[in-house]
Parts: C-alpha cells; structure tokens; sequence
C-alpha cells in the first residue's frame, strides 16, 4: 500500500478519534446538565445524529486534503473534495433545523393552550409556528445555495445570471404575485394578532375554529367537522368575526315568541333556578327581559353566558329545551295561539225608491241633471233614413 493512503488511513483515524473524543465529552456535559436543565436531554435526543453525521464528514473531508497525494490542490480527488463539503453543507443545515425546531418547540411547551384562558397561549402558538416554517425554509434555501456554489464554474453562472436578473425579477414578480402576497399576508397574521390557533370565527358565513395557519393559507375547522381553507390574504382584505379576539367568555341570547298570558316572572324564576344546575354557565351574567310585544306576540330574550364559544352554544340549547318544557307544565297559557274572531253582519238593504239620474246625492242633483241634459236639443219625430 503507497505511502499516501497510510498516511490518509492514520488521519482518518486520528480524525474519528477526536470526534469521538467530542461526542463523548459532549454527551457528559449534556448529561450533567440534565440535572438543572431537563430539557438538556430532549435537545440530545434531536440534535444527535445530525451533530454526529457532521462530525464524520467533517473527520473523512479533513483527511482527504490534508494526506492524499497533491493534497487539496490535487485535481484527480476534486470530485471527492466536492462530495465531502456538500455533504457538510447539508449535515450543517440538518443540525441548524433540528437546533432551531427545538428550540421552539421548546417555546411551545410553555403556553399551554387547553385551559380557560389560552389567548396569550394561541397568540404564541401562532407566531412560533410561523416562524418555525419560515425557518426551516430560509436553512432549505441557504443551503441549496451553498451547495450550488460548491460547484466548478458557479461564479461564471451567476454572472450571467446576474446580468439578466432585472428582467427575470420582473417576470418573476408577476408571476408569483398572489403566491408573494399570501406569504406577506401570513407573516402579517403571525404578528398582528387577528386571528391565532383556536380562535371561534366566522367565515363566509360559516362558524368554526382556526385549526391552521401557514405561510400561504389558514385552515378553519367548522362546526360540522367540515375544513375551510382560505388564503392568508384572506384575513388581511376581507371583514370576518373573530369571537375570542380579546377573550374567549362569550355572551349570547335565546330569544322566545310567546302569548300575551305568559309571565315573565315565573320565567325568570324559572332561569334562576336552571342555570346553577349545569356546568356550561360561567355564572357571570343571566338575564331576561320582554324586548318587543307587537303582533300579537310578546318577544322574551334571555342573556347567558359562557366560557367559550362551543359551551355558549349548548348553554343556549339548554336554556331553550328548559324554557319549552316550563311553559309547557307550568304556563301553557303562554304558548303560542293564533286568535281568529267570527263576525256575523247583515248588509243593509237598499232602498228602491230613492231617485236614481246623473246626479244624486243632495238637494240640487235633479238640478245639476237637468241643466246638463237640458243642452242637448231634443229631436221630435223619426229620425230621417239613410240613403
């Protein structure tokens, strides 16, 4: 075997030894940091093949050009020396991503957001999940652009490149407008704080939770277990309800049209005595009042509360179903009815006597006749024939 591949089996060697010595001291300060740091752990777990995958090429691409024959200068081992420092470039992003999602999702665990009051929790979640996609495509992106630079003859190709880039970026603009403006308008979602994860809201007239929000588009989940995608730039143009903005307890109303024989007050008695009878009332507000009575109808509405958009609407339902088996038991008279009253009426009769003409009515009207008929000639005998 020539002297030059001892020499490069004897780096390499070398190489792995001290990357050995790395991991391993690596791996005992982690662990002794543990201790104070649980989360120590869960980054080893994450970051530990890619970290040793890095430190192997870098061991291999060390060795080749500080041993073989010519050394990096060599030309017959270029497509070697090219392998190895792509292979460093992707191994480096691999450790900077899982670096990176660690650490946000090491973020994430902090706001929990399965409790009553979430809205900082869903504010965070949402912008460490946008960031973390905008992330992962910004180290994609660096490192497709240093490998592409690794290349023999790059530089020349991005001169010509470069020469023609204003009107590749006109193009280029133009035609990815929509995509651009939607990747903008879910930055701007992140941080502006519209709309986060979990939020109640309604769209196109549908009601349902923000299950997703990417760069590109948002995901509402509705009510029926139906998913409406929509485009980020959705929420940036068009006006939409969002009921847990500021926080997630909500008001709502069930509105009855009943008799005028109803009480009131046996139905309020009725909504005091119900309501501390389930868990979906957060206790805050319980109110009823007769809003309208016209029509025939008296219109009762009942103000409840609740802790979030999904309870508020089966604290609805339940004070309804309440209320309709009230009536029913106690106060039927205030159920609906439609009242309809029979009349029986003679028409007068007409008296066939009374003077009939032109004009009738009052004391001149035989007067007022006579006059204008009285200008038309009359025409005694019969009327000449016709030849």
């Amino acid at each position: 075997m020539p002297d030059p591949w001892i020499d490069f089996l004897i780096t390499l060697a070398g190489g792995l030894a001290v990357a050995v010595v790395v991991v391993v001291a690596l791996h005992v300060f982690i662990r002794a940091t543990a201790r104070r740091w649980p989360s120590a752990g869960a980054l080893t777990h994450s970051a530990r093949l890619p970290f040793r995958t890095l430190l192997l090429v870098v061991a291999v691409w060390a060795s080749i050009r500080s041993s073989l024959p010519g050394g990096p200068d060599n030309g017959g081992w270029d497509e070697l020396n090219l392998v190895c420092r792509i292979g460093a470039i992707v191994t480096a992003a691999w450790l900077i991503a899982a670096v990176t999602l660690f650490v946000e999702d090491l973020s994430l665990r902090r706001y929990r957001i399965d409790v009553a009051d979430n809205r900082v929790a869903r504010r965070a979640r949402t912008q460490v999940l946008v960031i973390r996609r905008l992330t992962l495509m910004v180290v994609v992106v660096l490192a497709i652009g240093a490998v592409l630079l690794s290349f023999p003859g790059a530089g020349a190709i991005g001169a010509s490149v470069l020469a023609s880039a204003g009107v590749i970026s006109i193009v280029a603009a133009l035609a990815a407008q929509s995509t651009l403006g939607n990747v903008i308008a879910g930055i701007q979602i992140a941080f502006s704080d519209s709309i986060r994860y979990d939020d109640a809201v309604i769209v196109e007239g549908e009601w349902g939770w923000v299950e997703e929000i990417t760069l590109s588009y948002v995901v509402v989940r509705l009510w029926d277990d139906r998913r409406m995608v929509l485009p980020s730039t959705y929420f940036t143009t068009t006006p939409f309800q969002n009921w847990t903005r500021n926080h997630s307890e909500l008001l709502g109303s069930v509105e009855l049209d009943l008799d005028w024989r109803v009480s009131p007050d046996g139905m309020r008695a009725e909504l005091d005595r119900i309501l501390p009878l389930t868990d979906l009332w957060d206790g805050r507000v319980k109110v009823l009042q007769v809003t309208d009575a016209v029509g025939g109808w008296v219109r009762i509405r009942i103000l409840v509360t609740a802790r979030d958009a999904p309870t508020l609407f089966d604290l609805r339902c339940y004070v309804r179903e309440r209320m309709i088996d009230w009536l029913q038991s106690s106060n039927e008279g205030g159920l609906p009815r439609h009242r309809v009253e029979a009349v029986d009426r003679i028409a007068p009769r007409r008296n066939r006597t009374e003077p009939g003409g032109l004009y009738s009515g009052d004391e001149d009207a035989q007067e007022r006749a006579d006059r204008v008929t009285g200008q038309i000639p009359a025409v005694d005998g019969a009327a000449p024939a016709r030849s």
